[in-house]
C-alpha cells in the first residue's frame, strides 16, 4: 500500500446512531466522530462499567443513551450497529420505518478505504476462524507482507482503517453477524470454512444463517475457496456473485484434483496455483508443520494457505508461516501427561461441530462435556464419537440432553453426571475421567456447549480445567 488515505466525506455532519457500547460500538462512535458525523451512542444497561465507558466518550463530544435501545434518536442519517444486535430489534424496525440505513461497523471500515487501501483476504465458518485468520496472518508476514488478523478476532477493523501503520494486505475474520451487517464487502479473496448450526436464534433458520456466510464470496476477485468435505460450502460459492475470472478453490484433507489444495504423503500440497494443475502440484508443508496436527486444524491450515496463494505468496513462505504458528490458549490445548494419560482443554469447542472436530482427533477419549445447549441437539455428535469413547463426565445446565445421546448412541460407555453447575465442578470432573481414563487415554475438555452457566466464558472454563489437572498431578507421575 502506498501512503495512507481513507474516505471520509461520507460521514462529515451525518447525524449517526451507534447501537451497543461493547469493544466495537465504542471504535465506531469515536471513528465516525472524529470524522466530522453527530454520533449518539444507544445501549439497553445501566451497569458502572457502562456508565464509565459513556462517560469517556462523551468527553469526546458524544451523547450516550442508556436504559433506552428501543427508540431511534430523532434526525438520525445512518445507524451503526454492533455485531450481535438481532435483525428483529425494535430500534431497527424503528429505523425501518424512518428509511434509515442500519449497517455494522464492518461495512464502516470497507467504505472508509481509500483508493490505495490494503486488500482484504477474509475467512468465516462456523468453526475455525481465529486460528485459520492467525495461521494466515503468520504466512503473509513469513513472505515479508506487512499484514495484521483483524475483525472478528478482536482488533476492530476501523481502528486499522484509520491507523497510522500502513498494511500491504489484512488478514480479516468475519462473524455470520457482521456479514449480515456489511452489504458492500468485496473482498480480495475468501474462504467459508465450514458450515453447522450455530445462532440459529438470531438468523432466525439454517438458510439464513448460510446465506450471510455466503455473502464472503461476494465481489471476490481472485479466489473462492471452499471446504470439499462440506458441500454446503461449494454450494455458496456457486451461488455468489463474484468478479469475471475468479476462481472456486476447494481444501481436502484427502487428495487434491485441480484447483484444490490437499494432502498426499504426509505433505500438503497445492494444485490450484501452478502452471499446470492438471498434472503438477507444488509441495508447501509437511503435516508435521501444522501445529497441532489435527485434521480439523490441517483443514485450517490448507484453507490459509489456500488465501496466500491466491495473494500469490510462495511455497517457502506457507512452510515456514505454518511452523512459526501457535494457536490461542484452549484450542486443544495438550495440559498435561497423567500416569499414561494425556489430558487435553478444548473449552473453545463450544458447539457440536467444534467437539467432533475435537473428538475425531483422538482414539480412546475420556470426555468431558455439557453446559448450556444453546437449542443443540447430541445424537449425531454421539454417534460419531462412539467408538472412540471410553468414558463420558457431564456438568452444566443442558448435560441431560448429552447424557440422552449417550443412551442412545453409546449405552455402554460409562457415565459420570455431576449434578452441580458451581465452578467448583471441573475439578471433581477432572477427578472422575482420571478414574475412568487408563494409560493410553486423551481426557478430552470440548464440552460442546457454551460456558456461561458455570463460568464467566471458554477461557476461564478452561484454566479452571487446567488447574484441575495440575491439581491431579500433585505427588503423581507426570510430563507436563
Amino acid at each position: 500500500m502506498v501512503g495512507h488515505q481513507v474516505s471520509t466525506a461520507e460521514f462529515s455532519g451525518k447525524r449517526v446512531t451507534v447501537a451497543g457500547l461493547g469493544v466495537s460500538g465504542v471504535s465506531a462512535a469515536r471513528a465516525l466522530a472524529g470524522l466530522g458525523a453527530s454520533v449518539t451512542v444507544v445501549d439497553g444497561g445501566d451497569s458502572e462499567a457502562l456508565r464509565e465507558r459513556a462517560a469517556s466518550l462523551e468527553t469526546a463530544g458524544i451523547t450516550v443513551r442508556l436504559g433506552d435501545a428501543a427508540t431511534l434518536p430523532e434526525g438520525t442519517d445512518l445507524v451503526v450497529t454492533s455485531p450481535g444486535w438481532r435483525p428483529d430489534s425494535p430500534l431497527f424496525a424503528a429505523a425501518a420505518e424512518a428509511g434509515v440505513d442500519v449497517v455494522g461497523d464492518v461495512e464502516i471500515a470497507w467504505r472508509l478505504r481509500g483508493p490505495d487501501a490494503a486488500p482484504w483476504l477474509a475467512i468465516t465458518g462456523t468453526n475455525g476462524k481465529t486460528t485459520t485468520v492467525q495461521m494466515l496472518a503468520s504466512i503473509l508476514k513469513a513472505a515479508g507482507l506487512r499484514t495484521a488478523a483483524v475483525g472478528n478476532i478482536g482488533t476492530p477493523i476501523i481502528d486499522v482503517v484509520l491507523g497510522d501503520e500502513p498494511h500491504d494486505v489484512l488478514a480479516v475474520e468475519l462473524s455470520s453477524y457482521q456479514l449480515h451487517w456489511a452489504p458492500s464487502l468485496r473482498a480480495h479473496s475468501a474462504a467459508v470454512l465450514n458450515l453447522a448450526p450455530d445462532h440459529l436464534d438470531w438468523h432466525g433458520s439454517m438458510r439464513a444463517y448460510a446465506a450471510d456466510k455466503g455473502r464472503i464470496y461476494e465481489g471476490n476477485t481472485i479466489a473462492c475457496v471452499y471446504n470439499v468435505e462440506d458441500p454446503r460450502t461449494e454450494r455458496l460459492v456457486e451461488q455468489a456473485d463474484v468478479e469475471e475470472g475468479c476462481r472456486a478453490i476447494g481444501f481436502t484433507l484427502g487428495a487434491p484434483g485441480p484447483s484444490m489444495l490437499g494432502v498426499v504423503e504426509g505433505l500438503l500440497v497445492d494444485r490450484a496455483f501452478v502452471e499446470n494443475r492438471q498434472q503438477q502440484a507444488q509441495e508447501l508443508a509437511e503435516v508435521s508443520d501444522v501445529h497441532p496436527p489435527a485434521p480439523h486444524n490441517i483443514a485450517n491450515a490448507l484453507a490459509a494457505a489456500a488465501l496466500a496463494r491466491a495473494f500469490g505468496v510462495d511455497a517457502r513462505a506457507v512452510r515456514d508461516g505454518l511452523r512459526a504458528f501457535r494457536p490461542d490458549a484452549h484450542r486443544i490445548a495438550h495440559v498435561a501427561d497423567v500416569d499414561g494419560v494425556a489430558y487435553v482443554d478444548d473449552s473453545k469447542a463450544t458447539n457440536t461441530h467444534a467437539a467432533q472436530a475435537s473428538l475425531a482427533a483422538y482414539e480412546s477419549i475420556v470426555w468431558i462435556a455439557g453446559g448450556l445447549a444453546k437449542g443443540a441437539t447430541f445424537d449425531d455428535l454421539v454417534a460419531s464419537a462412539a467408538k472412540r469413547l471410553r468414558g463420558a463426565v457431564l456438568i452444566g445446565a443442558d448435560r441431560a440432553l448429552i447424557r440422552e445421546a449417550l443412551a442412545r448412541h453409546a449405552p455402554d460407555v460409562p457415565v459420570v453426571d455431576l449434578d452441580r453447575t458451581d465452578t467448583g465442578a471441573m475439578a471433581e470432573a477432572v477427578r472422575e475421567a482420571a478414574r475412568l481414563a487408563g494409560p493410553g487415554d486423551t481426557v478430552l475438555m470440548a464440552p460442546a456447549c457454551a460456558s456461561m452457566d458455570m463460568f464467566t466464558n471458554y477461557n476461564e472454563r478452561g484454566e479452571a480445567f487446567a488447574e484441575a489437572v495440575r491439581a491431579l498431578t500433585a505427588g503423581r507421575g507426570t510430563d507436563a
